[in-house]
Formats: structure tokens, sequence, C-alpha cells
């Protein structure tokens, strides 16, 4: 059985995964007409410097969360232990140039997170609070299945969702986070497990809420942090900043030759790990994410799809970067080591024994939002499934959920104490669940471009003065049979 796993995972991250992104990404690219670049002054204006505004620039827009609360809780999803040790496995594989394919990637899923998250807002329910929650689940009944009448549109939702909750039952968050914490602070896994689950508690009672909140003044609190850390090391070395960037240059299309204790890289490899790394870093394209945007208060769905460019901006372009300079300025990446040690070894190099706990503090706090990230994708997708269950039914169940959610994180670090480490087997399940729904996804946004496109014609018309505006044009799918809404500005 672990043979057949490994083999369909090497064949879902392999080539086929990358080149459908790839195509993807570039299908949007041309057809917004190069909008992630041709525009990034636009969107770190609309993002970047809206986050020091202190009033809430809404105005009464319906939604759950703020736009910053929301990108600060799917970044706190996808900012995570893959930007420390998923970064230093793609040096240690594939060599620095592994770091320019990365970026590429990246900057071709600023396009792709844009679209799955404007047609999350755009396709999104409302609830019988008055609360809205969309995702890829959502747009695949709506955009496919009563738009384009494709009457079998469950079945790709229904395998997506069922791959979303595989992570559930099958994570390792907890058990990696609870190894760090118990190896630097030298207290048992055990106790550093319960730890962990008491703060997940305190984050999720109160649900989407309460999570957006403590996500706004936590993200921006933790990756400032662990790049603050960074750049010091960076500094300390300021003279090798030259080389690093020939090595990842020289790497990226020549391959990286055996040195030290790396075994040395094609440039097929190369690419592969790059790319590879930076998908399953930033999540774009994988449909996570979108679910948290689409509570956001806004009111165009493209203003919430900016904010999805700037957290893949964020995460790879920012966090995996510093990781990945750390790593190769202070010349670590070519010692045979992997992974979070990789990452930890560099870090304890460029600061000393305070670098251990730099790195310990950081997977602890990643750790965390990462998983209360999660979980609002689960609950979003759960109320999806129970839309047309009775109030008290539905709430009843999300209340268990809610109780539920840290206990399988719990007991697989009890199981691996007691037992052992879980099989390999595990991680590739992981693998394969976080695969199919990535490929079902940008498979479905690229059926519904015709949308996307529209809605950025829209929003190029009304804010940035780009064409004429429609106003018969409808900005959310629920307001189809409603009056036509008025020209705002953000």
């Amino acid at each position: 059985m672990g043979k057949i796993l490994q083999e369909i995972t090497a064949f879902l991250w392999g080539l086929p995964l990358i080149l459908t992104i790839v195509f993807v990404g570039l299908y949007f690219t041309v057809g917004s007409k190069f909008f992630q670049f041709a525009y990034l002054p636009h969107i770190l204006k609309q993002t970047f410097l809206k986050i020091f505004k202190r009033k809430d620039t809404d105005n009464g827009s319906k939604g759950i969360l703020s736009s910053f609360e929301a990108v600060s809780t799917a970044i706190g999803g996808s900012v995570g232990v893959a930007n420390i040790g998923g970064v230093a496995t793609a040096i240690a594989v594939g060599g620095p140039g592994a770091v320019f394919w990365m970026w590429v990637c990246a900057l071709i899923g600023m396009i792709i997170k844009t679209v799955e998250v404007t047609l999350s807002v755009y396709y999104r329910n409302t609830d019988e609070n008055g609360d809205p929650y969309g995702g890829p689940t959502y747009y695949m009944e709506k955009g496919l299945g009563e738009e384009r009448k494709f009457k079998y549109w469950i079945i790709p939702a229904a395998i997506f969702g069922f791959c979303i909750f595989g992570p559930f039952f099958f994570t390792l968050q907890n058990y990696t986070i609870s190894e760090a914490v118990s190896s630097t602070f030298n207290i048992g896994m055990m106790p550093a497990s319960i730890i962990f689950m008491i703060f997940l508690y305190g984050i999720i009672y109160g649900g989407i809420k309460r999570i957006g909140n403590i996500a706004s003044k936590l993200v921006p609190f933790m990756v400032l942090f662990y790049v603050i850390c960074g750049i010091y090391i960076i500094l300390r070395n300021f003279t090798e900043i030259g080389h690093v960037f020939s090595l990842i240059f020289s790497g990226a299309f020549g391959g990286t030759a055996a040195v030290g204790g790396f075994t040395g890289a094609a440039v097929a490899q190369v690419i592969r790990m790059g790319m590879a790394r930076s998908v399953y870093s930033n999540e774009a394209g994988w449909g996570t994410s979108p679910m948290v945007h689409s509570t956001a208060k806004v009111k165009h769905p493209v203003e919430q799809g900016i904010w999805g460019a700037f957290e893949v901006f964020i995460d790879t372009i920012i966090v995996c970067s510093i990781t990945a300079f750390t790593i190769i300025i202070t010349g670590k990446w070519s010692s045979g080591l992997s992974g979070a040690e990789l990452t930890l070894s560099a870090f304890e190099v460029g600061i000393g024994e305070t670098g251990r706990i730099i790195i310990a503090i950081s997977i602890f706090l990643f750790g965390l939002t990462t998983v209360s990230g999660w979980f609002l994708y689960y609950e979003i997708i759960l109320r999806h499934l129970l839309k047309n269950r009775t109030i008290k039914l539905k709430n009843r169940f999300l209340k268990f959920f809610n109780w539920l959610y840290p206990i399988p994180g719990t007991l697989m670090v009890i199981y691996a104490v007691s037992y052992g480490l879980p099989g390999q087997s595990v991680w590739y399940f992981g693998d394969i669940t976080s695969a199919i729904p990535t490929f079902i996804n940008v498979i479905v946004i690229l059926f519904l471009s015709k949308k996307f496109f529209e809605l950025l014609k829209d929003y190029k018309a009304r804010y940035l003065g780009i064409g004429q505006v429609d106003p018969d044009f409808v900005l959310f799918y629920e307001d189809k049979d409603k009056p036509p809404r008025k020209k705002d500005a953000i």
C-alpha cells in the first residue's frame, strides 16, 4: 500500500499538477493583461497601505470580517511550517536555483489567488443571520451547476470537500510543533501538545469573528518577528548577498553541482522543487483561503481578490525568501541537512543559541495560525453541506465540531510518543488530499474565467477609470434578481 501511495503522490505532485497550475496562471495573466504586474502599485495601495489606516472603510458592506481580518486569517492559514521546513527542503534537494522558480510560481500564483478569491466572493451565500460564506464548493454549485447547467457539479464539489478534510484526520501539525517546543524548552512532547491544544481552543472558541480578530493582531506580529530576525542575519552577512543571487540565478538555469553535503541537482529537479514548494506554501489554486476571504466586507469581489494577490506576495516573496536567503547566506544549504533542521541550523549560525528559540517560537505561532485558519475552512464547507438543515441542527453540529477539532492532532502526538511516529503513508495521504482539490479547483476556475474577466473589467471601470461603467452590471450572484447596485468607491 505504501508503495502505491508513494507512486500516486509522485505523479500528482509532479509535472501534471505543476504544468496545470502554470498553464492556468499564464492564461489568467495574459487574459487580464498582466494585471498582477501592471497594477502592482494599485494592489499594494489597496492592501499594504490600508493596513496602517485605523478606520474601517467597509461602509456597512455585507460580511463578517474586514478585508484585513480576512487576509490575516488566510495568511495565518498558509504561512506555516512549510515556510520554514518546506523552503529548506526545496533548497536541500534542488539547490539555491529552486528559489528562482519558487518566485516565478508565486508571481503566477498571485493572479490565480486573485481569481479564486474573486469568484468566492461573487458566488457566496448569505445564511439566515445575514452572514456570507463562499468558496470553491459554492462557485461549483452556482457557477457550474446553475449558470452553466452542469448537473454533475456535485461530483467535483464532493471530491474537493472530502479531500480538504483529509488533513483533519491525518494531521501532524500538532506533532511538529510539539517536537520543536519540546526539544527547545526541555519539556515533554505531550505537555507541549496539551499547551498547544489549549491555545487553539482559546482561539477557535467564538468562531470566525474571534479567529479573524486574533489573526489580525497575531499574524502581522509573527511575520514581522520572523522577517526581522532573518533580515538581521542577512545584513550581518551583507557582503555575501551578491554571491547569493549568483547561486540562485545560475542554479535556476544550469542546475547545481555537488558541493559539501549537497548531492547536486539537474535543472528539471530544480524547477520541480521550487514550484512544488511555492504551491504548497502559498496554497494558490488549492481553494482553501478563498473560503475565508469570502466572508469579507467588500463592495466589489475584485476588491477582495486583490487581497488574495497580496497574501501570496507576503507568504512567498517575503517570508519564504527570508528563509531561503538565511539558509544560503550562512552557507548551510550545502551541509546535507534538510527541512526545519536546516533552517534551525542556519539561524543558529546567524544568531547563536537564540536562533533555536526563534525557530521554535516561530513554528509554534505559525502552526497555531495555520491550524486555526484551517478550522474556518472546515466550518465553511460544513455550512455549505448543512445549508438545507434546520438552524438548530446545524448549530449543534458546528458546536460539536468546535470541540472536536483540536483532538485528532493531540491524539497523533499521544500515538507518536507511545508507539513511535506514524507511518510514511500518513504523509502520502496528506499529499494526495492536497493535490486532488488543487487539480479540481484550477480546472473549475478555468471554466469560470469569463465571469472573472467580466468582474475585472467592471472593477477597472469603477475604480481605475478604464472603460465605461455599466450601471446594470451585477456585482454579486445573489443580487441578480435585485435592482442594480449604485457605483461605489473603495
